[in-house]
């Protein structure tokens, strides 16, 4: 790929852990092209720059109280970011679009596609605006389908129908369609088909995917949404990053499993939002405890619901391991998921996360929370085959059951040979003439150069 010199790209991540991450790999991989790079970003939950030098970073105020600035209702959360962050971020980019210093003129915008508002900015300013999608193509096209889930009555979901199939959507029940808890139902729904619709007037679209992975959802993709489609992913694969976590990572993970035997450690992780209760968590603990696999578990400071960490644990819980169980806030997960002493992969089942084990060849255990987490853990288990799909209520012999399967029996060799036949399938599509790299060549030259 040529570089193209006096070409700058301003990108706007969405101020969350698993949106913030593929945004500035983005970022990255586009810098290593020959594009200069221009980050807009909330105070809240902003990135540290100081991890990426050769890049311009612009704070905007987000508005947002302290009761506001928080998790526990996201679609509230989004709906106020989208409202109190318009003025400020239209006022950015006018300043940027218009500094008679800057030698480079902007080829476009490229926002998170959760970033709605932004459509009608970079309309009003004559701006290309490229969205980036931080999801599977597999669960877009179910948030897409809301209005005919509902058509049919799906939606809202009753509890008698969760195990009914979705013949719609296969091989979706209706308890993988992706909800999520909130006071705003009606918000929700109504964000979701406007993003959607937006999605079809905006000038194209990047995906942390790839073909092979996706094909099925990537020709029905093309076929409803008739503009330029970019599946460039994964995108971590492209070359080693800056840490982009806003959490402090704990490199004692790595130090002790340098100290255990080739996928010997079941690696536990739900993310940066996710929250159980106190019971789940001792369930969680106890299964671990009596699978007899060691076991690195983050445990994020508000995981569990009233606790500051690990309070609920009995006394002399972490005794009784007698060192089979270690214990991290936060851990550098790429570097966890290749260490040559990690197994298995219990998680949530966030994009980012499936996507990373896969990179990695790890054999998952999926306990999907809410949103997009339903539809990967779905395809995980019952689609791609590579990893199990913890559905019922958290109880400690399922997860010992779980673990077990995954780590020791026969059943969990067989999905780690196809889990590693997808990892095959990443290393080729990265490598020149392979579709992501094809896609990557594409996006460059008619998106950034041409169309524009």
């Amino acid at each position: 790929m040529q570089q193209k010199k006096g070409r700058r790209v301003i990108l706007f991540p969405l101020p969350f852990q698993g949106h913030i991450n593929p945004m500035l790999q983005l970022a990255s991989i586009l810098y290593s092209k020959g594009f200069s790079i221009t980050i807009i970003h909330t105070n809240f939950n902003s990135p540290n720059s100081s991890n990426y030098p050769h890049f311009s970073f612009y704070s905007i105020p987000d508005g947002l109280s302290e009761s506001e600035a928080s998790f526990a209702d996201i679609v509230a959360l989004l709906s106020i970011l989208n409202v109190k962050c318009v003025v400020p971020f239209q006022g950015c980019l006018v300043k940027l679009l218009s500094n008679v210093e800057e030698v480079e003129p902007v080829a476009c915008l490229i926002t998170d596609a959760v970033w709605y508002f932004t459509q009608a900015v970079a309309e009003s300013l004559n701006l290309p605006r490229i969205i980036l999608r931080t999801n599977s193509v597999s669960s877009f096209l179910v948030f897409s389908a809301f209005p005919l889930l509902q058509e049919k009555g799906y939606l809202p979901i009753q509890d008698s129908q969760l195990e009914a199939a979705v013949p719609e959507l296969p091989p979706l029940r209706v308890k993988d369609i992706p909800v999520i808890e909130t006071n705003y139902q009606e918000t929700l729904h109504r964000s979701v088909v406007g993003a959607v619709n937006q999605m079809k007037v905006c000038s194209g679209c990047i995906w942390n995917s790839f073909q092979e992975l996706e094909e099925v959802s990537l020709t029905k993709l093309h076929r409803d949404f008739p503009i330029p489609m970019f599946p460039i992913g994964p995108f971590h694969k492209y070359s080693p990053a800056s840490s982009s976590s806003i959490l402090s990572q704990d490199q004692t993970s790595i130090s002790w499993l340098d100290k255990r035997a080739p996928k010997s450690v079941i690696y536990v992780s739900f993310g940066s939002i996710a929250a159980v209760s106190d019971t789940e968590f001792l369930e969680i603990a106890w299964g671990l405890a009596n699978s007899r696999v060691p076991f690195l578990w983050v445990v994020r400071p508000g995981l569990v619901r009233g606790a500051e960490w690990i309070e609920p644990l009995p006394e002399g819980f972490l005794k009784m391991l007698d060192g089979r169980g270690h214990i991290v806030k936060w851990a550098p997960q790429q570097e966890v998921l290749a260490h040559p002493a990690t197994g298995g992969f219990w998680t949530h089942g966030g994009w980012n996360s499936t996507l990373e084990s896969i990179c990695e060849g790890i054999p998952m255990i999926c306990q999907p929370c809410f949103g997009d987490q339903m539809v990967n853990a779905r395809y995980v288990s019952d689609v791609w085959k590579v990893g199990l799909h913890l559905e019922r209520k958290l109880e400690r012999e399922d997860i010992e059951r779980a673990i077990r399967i995954v780590m020791l029996e026969a059943e969990g060799q067989e999905i780690r040979g196809r889990v590693q036949f997808l990892k095959e399938k990443i290393d080729l599509c990265l490598r020149q003439g392979g579709s992501s790299y094809q896609s990557l060549e594409s996006l460059d030259f008619r998106s950034l150069n041409k169309l524009f």
